[in-house]
């Protein structure tokens, strides 16, 4: 039975992991550009165009489909700049920074790490590669994709919540919650007042319940715009006189 259930899992990944027909890029930032200003430590957010990524941002109501953490380059090169993520097929593994120039982005980085809670951070997602996929979750997302019931907003993340918490699993955005937790850096923290005190304190949720999207939702992580960490200044902008056409914009609207 576990044969029969990886083999259909196998299979469903790979038919998730398809390209859907249409995608528009909207970001004007080179990936040159994205490589300048990076880190190691930072999270790269992608706006996928997969059969999955279409699941998942119609369930989270986000941009955001896919997290990757970023390890950094070997040679101080575009060539050798490297993404941990965790892939369909793949599994936990390192991919080029390349491979999303063409996808849109979004660079999100935790405020006030230390050099070694930095260090703790790249050593626990380098441990975890060569982990497979955890496909605990596909069937339901290949169940919500092809249905596509309305599911109240308030439901639609629990819907990814679906991981089997085997240690040897992992989903991308799980991954990386668990790896910034592991040194107690909040992501979306819940508030708790303490029984015998009265004071607030903090309290971790499980990190099987993020997703992509809320790197970008939490106050505690800084929203890195390469544009303008390079040096922007509109003043210098070269317009073109006139609006768009509209003819153009009709095209647009339609696409």
């Amino acid at each position: 039975m576990l044969k029969i259930t990886r083999t259909i899992g196998s299979y469903l990944a790979t038919y998730l992991s398809k390209p859907g027909r249409a995608y528009e890029l909207h970001q004007t930032s080179s990936i040159e550009n994205v490589f300048a200003v990076i880190e190691p430590g930072d999270i790269l957010l992608v706006d996928g165009n997969s059969r999955i990524s279409t699941a998942i941002k119609y369930l989270t109501q986000s941009t955001w489909s896919h997290a990757c953490f970023y390890i950094g380059s070997s040679d101080a090169t575009l060539e050798q700049a490297t993404l941990l993520e965790a892939d369909l097929n793949d599994g936990v593994t390192l991919v080029p920074l390349a491979k999303y120039a063409q996808y849109n982005v979004r660079i999100c980085r935790a405020i006030g790490l230390t050099d070694k809670e930095r260090e703790s951070l790249l050593a626990f997602v380098k441990e975890r590669i060569g982990y497979h996929y955890d496909l605990k979750n596909i069937f339901d997302l290949m169940r919500y994709l092809i249905q596509n019931p309305a599911v109240p907003t308030r439901y639609r993340r629990q819907l990814l919540s679906l991981g089997s918490g085997e240690p040897t699993k992992a989903i991308c955005s799980t991954l990386i919650a668990q790896a910034f937790q592991s040194i107690s850096y909040p992501i979306l923290p819940r508030e708790r007042v303490h029984q015998d005190s009265g004071e607030m304190r903090y309290v971790h949720r499980h990190y099987s319940h993020y997703v992509p999207r809320d790197f970008d939702l939490s106050p505690y992580f800084r929203v890195v715009k390469p544009t303008l960490e390079i040096g922007f200044d509109f003043h210098k902008i070269n317009w073109h006189e006139g609006d768009e056409p509209q003819e153009q914009l009709g095209q647009a609207q339609r696409a």
